[in-house]
């Protein structure tokens, strides 16, 4: 495996951990994201999803990674979906917590940019 390869690995596997957390727990992952709004049904379906969506994305990294192929597609990919994260969170303003809603702007806008990072460096 390359230097790349394993950066992806981590970054990925890291990636499926969030995703897990945010599906079997949705309120504890989220909620200091988005604060009491995470302790409802109807909030945590979306959770749920956005945990699903991480997973796939992280597993889909790990298997590049590991493999050798179609890394550059899974990591653009999963620049896409943290930047999103992050727009969204700034779409949400002060209906979010402030501390949530920074954390996870600094932290998917930073994730964003290692993803795609990797994915400009990846040799497929």
């Amino acid at each position: 495996m390359t230097g790349i390869q394993k950066l992806a690995a981590l970054m990925s596997g890291a990636r499926v951990a969030l995703g897990v957390g945010l599906t079997v727990a949705p309120s504890r992952a989220a909620g200091g994201w988005l604060g009491a709004d995470s302790s409802r049904p109807a909030t945590q379906v979306a959770i749920r999803a956005l945990g699903a969506r991480d997973a796939v994305i992280g597993a889909g990294g790990l298997m590049a990674a590991t493999s050798g192929r179609g890394l550059r597609s899974w990591m653009a990919a999963a620049a896409v979906s943290d930047l999103a994260d992050a727009l969204a969170s700034l779409a949400a303003g002060d209906s979010l917590p402030p501390r949530g809603r920074i954390g996870v702007v600094a932290l998917a806008s930073g994730a964003a940019v290692a993803c795609a990072a990797v994915a400009t460096a990846s040799a497929d």
